[in-house]
């Protein structure tokens, strides 16, 4: 016997298929509001981190005389200004050269034509191992013009 259907679904079976569109909706969307708190709560740890390592390179930084003991293990390597809205934006490439872990704070100025310093900033990074290599980023604040240079003023192994 052939049976054929016409009219609409019942409402038992429609209002279950609505229910588990709907809850399938609401679990996505728990999950990626969940994803979305979690690479928050994980930028901020890793802002707040980077905060705290800037301000002990900056502490660390005040008690030196001159230049510091580890400029030597310090570059600069600018990042493109199109992929950084024009602003000046650099990796401060510090590697450890020594055969104990240590730590590190670096002053980067930033210069404009006339070589007056119109900005500075601080990073550093703490037990990097011997050999070991960082690239923390130094980003100016200043609008894109006039240009800037950027030169490492002060750098400290400790």
């Amino acid at each position: 016997m052939t049976a054929s259907f016409s009219g609409t679904a019942p409402s038992a079976l429609a209002s279950a298929a609505s229910s588990a569109v709907a809850s399938a909706h609401a679990s996505a969307s728990a999950a990626a509001s969940s994803a979305s708190a979690r690479a928050s709560e994980f930028e901020a740890s890793v802002s707040a981190e980077t905060e705290r390592a800037n301000a002990a390179a900056r502490a660390e930084l005040a008690k030196v005389k001159g230049r510091g003991n580890a400029t030597s293990d310090v570059s600069l390597t600018g990042l493109p200004r199109s992929e950084t809205g024009g602003l000046l934006a650099l990796h401060v490439n510090i590697r450890n050269s020594t055969a104990k872990t240590a730590s590190y704070a670096v002053q980067v100025d930033f210069r404009n034509s006339d070589g007056k310093v119109v900005e500075t900033r601080y990073v550093g990074t703490e037990h990097l191992k011997s050999g070991g290599t960082v690239h923390p980023l130094a980003i100016s604040h200043q609008p894109p013009e006039p240009r800037l240079t950027a030169e490492v003023a002060k750098a400290q192994r400790y």
